[in-house]
């Protein structure tokens, strides 16, 4: 059994196929009505109008249409297409069993437990015949396929069938009106246009289904008595032929198959009207599925190809399209399902051909073909047979066949005798063709390559459970089929691309341009070796590709028949085209076919050609967004005009601005009648004449604030003093004058206003508010002759609107009439530059040619020679390289580097990876100065943007211009020394909190330091100790100092400081602390400790040797400690750098994977107190400073 598809749901009682699309419909327990698209595996529709169980359901078999019957006595004519219910018919009295639409008349047939079947008609909505004479509920009814019959089915014990000939007679010439008067008795009484023909007894109880033979004259029926009887009629009388169980064979009256689920009963089972499917209702769910394998096992060699069809081996040429038959093959003898032949290999020189098949748990034939043999005989060739999961040629006179039961391969000569055995690297269940010599092994999730002769894996590949592989010609490619899936790979196994489909896929092969075209259920679909794919046609029926000519797709149907179809290639080879770079060939295309259609449009913009797709697209608003996106300002502007909406014009403007085309932004303002916009671009292009004429039509416009800004931007005093003036601000007229020393004006107003002079703040030095003069006046933007683009030049002439070219043009000044009428009628003609369609400037149009860098571009040396006469050199664009930062951070695993190329993140991963570190705030201002002093800025002119260098360590003029170093930074070892010795300095002076800042940014900028040698490297981790120690003391004696009022831990402290890896001077002075402290506590004896490891140390100073002489002696008389300290100096420890405990040796730490300073096992996990950014007990790789520990 081939499960097709599965539902899971409430219990499924009613089930019908759609005899043309892949539909079913499934009746639930529950009321409703499920549609399936059995084929997708999707639930397309519900119906919920039905109360309690709906037993029966039927699609009508042309029109849409389905009749339902439930247990809430309704039957109901939907409308699937309108998604709803048409019209209910009442009448039955009981629960409806089954319904069913009549082939031909607009009739229904429906069963019912009130023993009754009746027929209606569905055009007008009424019963026109009830059926009378079951006398126990009446399980199913159903009209003949072609006769006018009814057969039914009773717990009565019988099968009875109707004859409903008169009832036809009567729809086909309406009666008389007698006859219309009898119809009001049928209810009543049962009509007499149904009557019954034959009663089937022979059941022992109750019989719960019947049905006709589509084409034969029998009836099967079924029973509670678990038989199955099948019964044979003529036009007289019928009979019982035979008794028999389950899904069986009628020939030869053996069950053949039987299925169980677990814990699942099965309510219902229907058969497809058109296909091999049948489907079954169980407790939960349903299943679609088929008994028998319809895929022809073949295979292709060259021009030609074995296939096995019908008990014989058949041959089929491609180039001739001729078929013949070759040798009669044994016929599955056992009784059993899908025992046909599976698989066939075949090799050409020995002409023998292996079939596999399922017969035994998996075992193939091996035939020899006759040469001369096209032949017609009948007499089965005796085979060589054995037993093996799957055999194939690997060479030629040797196949290999799989024993799965020890995973080994057996590989057999041509008199069927093992020459050699091996076992396989997977476990594989099959093994296929891949070259000589090679096996491609399956298993359940990967497939290999395995080479018998070296028992070598030449490559493997996880996938999803394989179905069948294709080679391509040059068997440099493989395709992989699975259920759902194409993964491409290469003879090696190498991933290419991988393919995903809803439908199942069927079957594919390889065109000559290395296309792989494959089928599913109802496509014929290509995929590209860059995994791009699409739709070719569309299917009616299912097909199995054998091979691809050109535009000929090879194939054989689900009966065997070799099928030709042509296709129309033109799309997946201008893809191909496109992927392969290949532009001419892409070009020819474009001028001689049809190629067109949104799909197309999306896909060229998809893959960076909006200048092709532009050549494709006859409306104007989608070739004003392309021109936009390939930057091709011509056509934008042509398609503006067009459309002529501000919207446009204002995107236009902003890409032209964007290409610094002045003159076209000023175009798009004027079209949109953008005066302050106009105005600005005058100012920043230096424009003053033009600015002057903004002025002008701003007071024709009556627009104060806009003459007001026009005269602020030309500098205008007098202007701004007088539009004050006139809009009635005389205080700021007179204020503006004053400052500006204009004292003929200041006086007239000042007369004016009288009393009410503003007076001006005092001691304010007034400066001149004047716009800066641009360093650039006027035109567009320098641009240079570039290489048009493969795709410009050539396609000019197919796309429409081109304007013709005109060198002289560039000089063309844009614009148009603003018609501004003023009042006295004068028109603004000043800003004249009329757009005529010839005049754009060649060399705004070559600005397009920018964003082809990609292009395979000829030689330069080539391009010059050819313009030596033409107005100047041809510029070849430079193809954009990497930015150095990206070099930076490909090449390093160093987290400086990372951080000075502006790359935080990855930096932080790295520290995070190789320290353990989590608080990145201390390293914060360090990340950005490594940033910003990696880097150093130029400054072009004015209104470019800023220039961004970057300084590279090591650099030398001699060193080739293409190798970049890595980059400088701005810490370095040297600087770490220096301030070591400052923080050495101030702990000596005693200025400890100084010390501390010192040493702790020592330990922030080690992390980010890069040093050269390897023995550097052991200095920066030496210095890492070194810098721990001070910075645990130094916090401890901090601490202490805090402590005022608790001298025991005061005591403890400046002891746990004496042990810290101080340098000698430090440490001496640490002594001496921590005698002190402890012999003004009176512990003596630990103050003695203390001198005599003073004095151990030779000290220099006088002073401290003279106290520590006095402290032992005052000591040796009273050797005794007044109070207890967790202190013990004969047991070596390290401090905890969190609670600041002695951890004695034996006892369990964790430590900083930093700074390596201890911790007690309760700070795993927290911060580090001594370094502030690693975590205590994290896992780390270690510190990473210097290229050579990578290398």
């Amino acid at each position: 059994m081939l499960t097709k598809f599965e539902t899971k749901s409430n219990r499924v009682k009613g089930l019908s196929f759609h005899s043309k699309r892949p539909w079913i419909l499934a009746s639930l327990h529950s009321g409703v009505i499920q549609l399936w698209d059995y084929r997708m595996g999707t639930l397309i529709d519900r119906f919920d109008e039905h109360d309690g169980p709906v037993r029966g359901v039927h699609f009508h078999k042309s029109q849409p249409l389905f009749v339902s019957g439930g247990d809430d006595y309704k039957i109901k004519v939907w409308n699937y297409k309108l998604h709803r219910c048409l019209f209910t018919l009442l009448g039955h009295l009981d629960y409806i069993r089954t319904v069913q639409f009549h082939h031909e008349y607009p009739w229904i047939v429906s069963s019912s437990d009130d023993q009754t079947i009746r027929i209606w008609n569905w055009q007008s909505r009424t019963c026109i015949s009830v059926l009378t004479g079951h006398n126990h509920y009446v399980m199913c009814a159903s009209f003949h396929p072609k006769e006018d019959l009814v057969v039914s089915a009773s717990l009565d014990q019988t099968v009875r069938v109707w004859d409903i000939g008169a009832l036809r007679k009567k729809t086909v010439s309406p009666a008389d009106d007698i006859l219309r008067l009898s119809q009001m008795n049928t209810d009543l009484f049962g009509g007499v246009d149904a009557v019954v023909k034959y009663v089937l007894e022979g059941h022992d109880r109750g019989v719960n289904w019947a049905s006709f033979h589509p084409t034969l004259p029998l009836i099967v029926s079924g029973a509670d008595d678990r038989q199955v009887k099948l019964w044979r009629m003529n036009d007289t009388k019928a009979w019982e032929r035979t008794k028999s169980i389950r899904v069986w064979d009628a020939t030869k009256r053996t069950g053949v198959q039987t299925f169980r689920r677990e814990h699942d009963r099965f309510w219902i089972l229907a058969s497809h009207p058109e296909v091999n499917l049948l489907a079954a209702g169980h407790d939960s769910g349903m299943i679609v599925f088929k008994l028998e394998r319809e895929r022809p096992a073949f295979s292709v060699s060259g021009d030609s190809m074995f296939y096995a069809k019908d008990r014989f081996l058949r041959f089929y040429e491609f180039s001739s399209q001729k078929d013949t038959q070759v040798i009669p093959i044994r016929r599955p003898g056992s009784a059993s399902l899908n025992q046909g032949p599976r698989t066939l290999s075949y090799s050409p020189t020995e002409n023998a051909v292996l079939i596999c098949s399922d017969v035994d748990g998996g075992s193939y034939e091996l035939y020899v073909v006759p040469k001369d043999s096209v032949g017609r005989s009948d007499t089965v060739q005796e085979a060589k047979r054995g037993i093996g999961g799957s055999a194939i040629f690997v060479a030629r006179n040797r196949f290999a066949v799989l024993d799965k039961s020890s995973n080994q391969v057996l590989v057999k000569n041509l008199k069927n005798e093992i020459v050699k055995k091996g076992s396989l690297p997977i476990a594989a269940d099959a093994i296929f063709y891949a070259g000589t010599g090679n096996l491609l092994c399956r298993a359940e999730d990967r497939v290999a390559i395995f080479d018998l002769q070296q028992r070598i894996v030449l490559g493997d590949l996880q996938t999803p459970f394989v179905k069948y592989i294709v080679w391509s010609n040059d068997m440099e490619s493989v395709a992989l089929l699975s259920k759902h899936a194409i993964v491409i790979a290469s003879k090696k196994l190498v991933h290419q691309c991988t393919l995903h489909e809803t439908i199942r896929v069927k079957s594919g092969a390889w065109d000559d341009n290395g296309v792989f075209i494959y089928t599913t259920l109802n496509h014929i679909k290509y995929c590209l070796p860059n995994g791009d794919s699409g739709i070719i046609r569309t299917l009616d029926v299912p097909i199995y590709i054998t091979k691809v000519l050109e535009n000929k797709v090879f194939c054989l149907d689900r009966e065997g028949k070799n099928r030709v179809i042509v296709i129309d290639a033109t799309e997946y080879i201008f893809k191909l085209s496109l992927v392969r770079k290949k532009y001419d060939h892409v070009m020819s295309m474009i001028r001689n076919s049809q190629l067109c259609g949104q799909a197309m449009i999306a896909y060229l913009q998809q893959k960076g050609f909006p200048e092709v797709a532009l050549h494709f697209v006859k409306d104007e608003r989608t070739r004003f967004n392309l021109a936009l996106e390939s930057g091709n300002i011509q056509i934008a502007v042509a398609s503006a005009k067009e459309i002529d909406e501000k919207d446009h014009w204002y995107r236009l403007g902003v890409e032209a601005l964007r290409q610094g085309n002045a003159g076209i932004v000023e175009y798009a303002y004027q079209k949109t009648k953008n005066f302050e916009r106009l105005s600005f671009l005058y100012l920043i292009t230096g424009n003053m004449e033009k600015l002057s004429k903004m002025l002008k039509i701003a007071e024709v416009k009556n627009d104060v604030m806009g003459q007001f800004h026009n005269a602020l931007y030309l500098g205008d005093v007098r202007e701004r003093v007088k539009i004050l003036e006139n809009s009635g601000h005389l205080p700021l007229a007179y204020i503006t004058a004053s400052v500006h020393g204009l004292h003929d004006v200041v006086e007239r107003l000042g007369a004016e206003l009288g009393d009410n002079v503003p007076t001006l703040p005092e001691g304010k030095v007034s400066s001149l508010l004047m716009p800066p003069a641009p360093v650039l006046c006027g035109g567009d933007w320098p641009l240079l002759r570039v290489m048009r683009g493969i795709f410009e030049g050539g396609l000019d002439n197919i796309g429409r609107g081109a304007p013709e070219e005109d060198d002289e043009a560039a000089d063309a000044d844009w614009g148009e009439e603003l018609d501004m009428v003023d009042v006295d009628g004068l028109q603004n003609g000043d800003i004249e530059a009329v757009l005529e369609d010839g005049e754009v400037p060649e060399d705004n149009e070559e600005e397009a040619g920018w964003d082809l860098e990609d292009l395979e571009l000829p030689p330069e040396v080539d391009t010059q020679k050819a313009s030596i006469n033409s107005r100047s050199s041809v510029f070849v664009a430079p193809t954009p390289g990497m930015p150095v930062s990206q070099i930076w951070t490909q090449r390093s695993s160093l987290a400086a580097e990372h951080a000075a190329a502006g790359n935080f993140d990855t930096a932080m991963r790295l520290l995070s990876r190789q320290l353990g570190i989590k608080n990145f705030a201390p390293l914060k201002p360090l990340f950005l100065d490594l940033h910003t002093g990696s880097h150093t800025y130029l400054c072009a002119f004015s209104s470019a943007s800023v220039l961004s260098l970057a300084i590279e360590r090591g650099w030398s003029e001699s060193a080739s211009p293409n190798v970049r170093c890595p980059p400088a930074l701005v810490f370095n070892f040297s600087q770490l020394e220096e301030k070591l010795k400052a923080a050495y300095k101030a702990t000596t002076t005693g200025k400890f909190t100084e010390a501390l800042r010192l040493f702790l940014s020592i330990i922030h900028t080690i992390p980010l330091i890069v040093v050269e040698s390897r023995r550097e490297v052991d200095e920066v981790k030496e210095l890492v100790i070194i810098v721990k120690e001070y910075v645990l003391g130094l916090q401890m004696e901090l601490k202490r100092k805090e402590m005022k009022d608790n001298p025991i831990r005061q005591q403890e402290l400046a002891a746990y400081f004496t042990h810290c890896n101080l340098q000698m001077p430090h440490l001496r002075l640490a002594l001496q602390n921590a005698m002190t402290v402890c012999y003004k506590a009176k512990n003596l004896n630990t103050a003695a400790n203390f001198a005599r490891r003073l004095l151990e140390t030779n000290p220099t100073n006088e002073n401290q040797a003279k106290m520590s002489r006095q402290v032992l002696q005052a000591a040796e008389r009273n050797m005794k400690d007044v109070s207890q300290l967790n202190y013990d100096f004969r047991n070596p420890f390290v401090v905890c750098g969190a609670t600041y405990v002695p951890i004695y040796r034996g006892q369990k730490d964790v430590s900083c994977p930093y700074c390596s300073s201890r911790f007690v096992p309760s700070q795993e996990g927290q911060l580090c107190t001594v370094c502030d950014l690693a975590v205590v007990g994290a896992d780390a790789s270690g510190l990473l400073c210097s290229p050579s520990q990578i290398r």
